[in-house]
């Protein structure tokens, strides 16, 4: 019988806006939860049943337009990052509230009816692709994971939730990984990829621009032993240079 981990699909938004240099949405996760604990990552989370309902095509600006698996990653990106921050990327969106957004996190009003309650569509044409990661086996949990990059809206402000995030940040991608270096906040390797993928970019059409080297990839990072100490590697054709780093947080 396998032992192997059943892989979850997921996918995050890296939110963008300039200022006039470019920032990134980051958020703290509460450090009471399993996964990521106490770390600064993109809103974002697991795709559920519902991302995938076809009902979405009547509802979703850029259905039709956008590849068939990456409907639903886009839809959950979406979902997620209205749960977490309150920022709703839609057609006549707006921020939530918090009773709103919990209910549509608990489950107690589906993310496709509150849409449809609000008279909003979701833009899923306003989200580029920047990465796809899929975590190597040895990972606790795996996940493959579409990360997106996205304007942010300008009459919209983010909230964190309190429970699965306890900050909202905005921050330029040089300063998060800055900050990682003096150990004063954590970020998690493939985060810290593509925040230092952004280096050098100070439009989100130069950032969008610069994930065309990855079009169509999936990242595979490698987790190996040398000497008794384990590292983190990434192809030099996967798009964030050659990376061999000690694997120590």
């Amino acid at each position: 019988m396998s032992d192997a981990k059943p892989i979850r699909m997921a996918a995050t938004i890296m939110l963008l806006r300039e200022t006039p240099s470019l920032e990134v949405l980051m958020v703290r996760r509460n450090q009471m939860i399993d996964f990521f604990s106490g770390a600064m990552v993109f809103p974002g989370g697991k795709l559920t049943e519902e991302d995938a309902s076809p009902a979405w095509a009547d509802h979703a600006l850029g259905w039709h337009d956008v590849p068939e698996d990456e409907r639903a990653p886009r839809i959950a990106a979406v979902r997620e990052t209205f749960e977490e921050t309150g920022m709703l990327l839609a057609e006549g969106g707006r921020s939530g509230t918090a009773e709103e957004r919990h209910a549509v996190e608990h489950g107690e009003i589906p993310f496709l009816d509150y849409v449809r309650e609000k008279g909003v569509t979701p833009d899923l044409g306003g989200l580029t692709r920047f990465a796809r990661w899929l975590a190597p086996s040895s990972a606790p949990k795996r996940f493959d994971t579409f990360f997106y990059i996205a304007k942010a809206p300008e009459d919209q402000e983010p909230v964190h939730d309190g429970r699965e995030t306890v900050m909202t940040e905005w921050i330029a991608p040089s300063e998060a990984l800055r900050l990682w270096e003096t150990r004063e906040r954590a970020i998690v390797f493939p985060t810290r990829m593509n925040l230092r993928a952004l280096l050098g970019s100070e439009t989100l059409a130069a950032a969008a621009l610069a994930a065309s080297v990855r079009e169509g990839r999936t990242v595979h990072p490698q987790v190996v032993e040398v000497e008794g100490v384990r590292r983190l590697r990434l192809a030099l054709e996967d798009g964030y240079g050659e990376v061999d780093e000690v694997f120590d947080r």
